[in-house]
């Protein structure tokens, strides 16, 4: 699976993914950083990437009118040790979906 990191996602979020064999991009290398939250979407979708995110309240109500592979949007924890375990965990459900 391959994963598109929005702006507030702090990278450390990555190595997980990487680990388990996903491919993590960062917006910041791939867009200018005045796209609009629109633009990030549509972006993803066009290169089937799944979305991360911490900015719940635009995506959940853009992702109803754009199409789009997938978004996970993180929901800050009070450790970052808990906002890892969670990712992983969807990033486990989503090599398994893919190997078989």
């Amino acid at each position: 699976m391959t994963f598109l990191f929005d702006h507030d996602v702090p990278d450390d979020m990555a190595f997980g993914l990487t680990a388990m064999g996903h491919e993590v991009f960062r917006l910041r290398e791939l867009l200018d950083p005045r796209a609009t939250d629109e633009q990030v979407l549509r972006f993803a979708a066009d290169h089937d990437y799944v979305l991360i995110t911490c900015n719940r309240d635009d995506f959940l109500t853009i992702s109803q009118a754009i199409p789009h592979v997938g978004i996970i949007i993180l929901i800050r924890r009070n450790a970052r040790i808990r906002e890892r375990v969670a990712l992983l965990r969807l990033g486990a459900r989503g090599r398994g979906r893919n190997s078989q």
